[in-house]
């Protein structure tokens, strides 16, 4: 098959595009290209008639910036991908990165799953949801073979600082380098789901080869929550490093409200035969060798 992937040289992308290389000819637009940010769905459609993709992946998107940049990235995106997919080659399968984000607060101790309430509590959560709602509408109605995976935290190799595990990377390695016996990060307290990103990308593989999509979203999660605290102590552990971890001031604003998030991954199991193989002392190992 010939798939077209936007958004390879990201930290999900590029482990995308390791998982998909072998399913076919796989085509990787850099926005030299095509931006799909800033492009108009005009230009999208000319780029999906000249290469007729089988499936179009799109692993781009924003995790902070204003109002407008958020939806701009996460939900304009979407409305313009659905529009020239319809236009261009109908018969494409559509898979877009959405968001554990989009759920919002969640009772402690549950697992949340597809169908449950989405009450997300700030932009980043709420841009993500349109994006959703839209290809999930656009498979309803048989606009495009659409399908929307909610990332919960991934981890691995390649962790960008924006994210706490790679921010806590950097800061051990920049203490280990100076000899400093501390570091400082945010309240490190929360429940998160961390999902290793090679699991995120088979994940993605597994709904871009599926003879038939039986739902349209699917939580790529590893089924299990753990305290920010206890995945940052594993990191200093493989880091071999003896300082103190201070927390102190808040967490990003598009989570800090969020205490508890834990996936439900059933749905993916039983439709796609997916299920994750990195446990997080895994992703810990990866995140540090490849610092």
């Amino acid at each position: 098959m010939k798939i077209l992937l936007f958004g390879s040289s990201g930290f999900i992308g590029s482990h995308v595009k390791a998982a998909l290389a072998p399913e076919g000819e796989l085509v990787c637009p850099g926005r030299d290209r095509f931006d799909l940010i800033a492009g108009d769905t005009a230009g999208l459609t000319a780029l999906l008639r000249a290469e007729a993709p089988d499936a179009v992946v799109c692993c781009v998107g924003a995790l902070g910036g204003s109002y407008e940049d958020l939806v701009r990235a996460n939900t304009a995106v979407a409305a313009k991908l659905v529009e020239a997919v319809e236009a261009a080659v109908p018969g494409a399968r559509l898979v877009r990165l959405g968001s554990a984000g989009e759920y919002g607060v969640v009772e402690q101790g549950r697992a949340v799953a597809e169908g449950d309430r989405t009450e997300p509590v700030g932009a980043y959560g709420i841009s993500h949801l349109a994006g959703t709602r839209l290809f999930a509408l656009a498979g309803a109605t048989g606009r495009a073979d659409a399908v929307s995976l909610r990332v919960f935290n991934p981890i691995g190799a390649g962790q960008p600082g924006e994210n706490v595990l790679g921010r806590a990377a950097d800061r051990i390695r920049a203490a280990q380098l100076s000899g400093a016996c501390e570091i400082t990060l945010g309240p490190l307290g929360a429940y998160r789901d961390f999902v290793d990103v090679q699991d995120v990308a088979s994940l993605i593989r597994a709904a871009v080869v599926a003879p038939r999509l039986p739902s349209r979203i699917y939580n790529a999660g590893s089924g299990r929550a753990v305290t920010v605290r206890e995945a940052v102590h594993l990191l200093v552990e493989r880091a071999g490093w003896t300082g103190t971890v201070r927390e102190e001031g808040s967490g990003p604003q598009r989570s800090a409200a969020v205490n508890w998030i834990q996936a439900d991954i059933r749905r993916a199991a039983a439709e796609l035969g997916w299920t994750p193989a990195h446990d997080l002392s895994t992703s810990i190992k990866n995140i540090w060798a490849a610092g």
